[in-house]
């Protein structure tokens, strides 16, 4: 697909192919950018995972009680699924449409420094795919063999190994299985719309790409804003 992306923008690959270099600075921010965005993703996916699971203990703190009872009520089941549907929901809704639009402000800053991007994203995703996967689930492994085999549920053992549940789930089952869909949005999607600016260049000049593209990242900014400071556990 990368490949198919510089054959769109080079109508002469050996006048261009000195570009897809880090001596040349559009294409090495690019690489840099595109490595923010995996990071940025992982972290945001996480808080919305986050919030929704605080919110759900609220609920069934203040609501569900088991005294004289062995499993809680249908209508609090699906009010804490409720609850836990929203906010990923949400959160996901946030994350999207940043990407969405900062696809579309890098395709519309400059061909190669989109390149860069999208082969950061790739390889920055893959490793944190890999790595947040293994990671999480040796958190949420070590946890269920000191509750199993070590029979230690309830000591400050225990209590060290509950990250298994509060990062390791989140690590293993959200950030890096949602890896791969924003991997394929961006590079099919990208490849669409740096065709699009490079039209655009081409026949209306640079400023008007320009300033799309100054467009697409105030917008982009302010979903990113959103899905960490509108996502954050705050009173309500």
């Amino acid at each position: 697909m990368i490949f198919s992306i510089i054959m769109a923008l080079t109508n002469g690959l050996t006048a261009n192919v000195e570009k897809l270099s880090l001596l040349h600075a559009p294409f090495f921010l690019g690489l840099i950018t595109g490595g923010a965005m995996i990071y940025w993703f992982t972290g945001a996916s996480m808080q919305a995972v986050t919030t929704g699971a605080y919110r759900a203990v609220e609920f069934i703190k203040a609501n569900i009680h088991l005294e004289g009872a062995e499993k809680a009520s249908v209508a609090d089941s699906k009010k804490v699924v409720e609850i836990c549907t929203k906010y990923a929901q949400k959160g996901m809704f946030n994350i999207f449409v940043a990407i969405f639009f900062a696809t579309l402000t890098f395709a519309f800053v400059e061909p190669f420094f989109f390149i860069g991007y999208l082969i950061s994203i790739a390889i920055f995703g893959l490793y944190q795919a890999i790595f947040m996967a293994n990671a999480g689930a040796a958190w949420d492994n070590a946890k269920k063999i000191v509750e199993t085999k070590l029979k230690q549920k309830g000591t400050p053992l225990h209590d060290a190994t509950v990250i298994g549940d509060t990062v390791g789930d989140p690590f293993k089952d959200t950030s890096s299985v949602a890896m791969n869909p924003v991997i394929k949005f961006t590079t099919l999607f990208g490849l669409l719309a740096v065709e699009l600016a490079v039209s655009l260049a081409r026949d209306q000049g640079t400023g008007l790409t320009h300033i799309l593209a100054i467009a697409f990242f105030a917008v982009s900014v302010f979903f990113v804003y959103r899905s960490f400071y509108g996502m954050r556990i705050s009173s309500e």
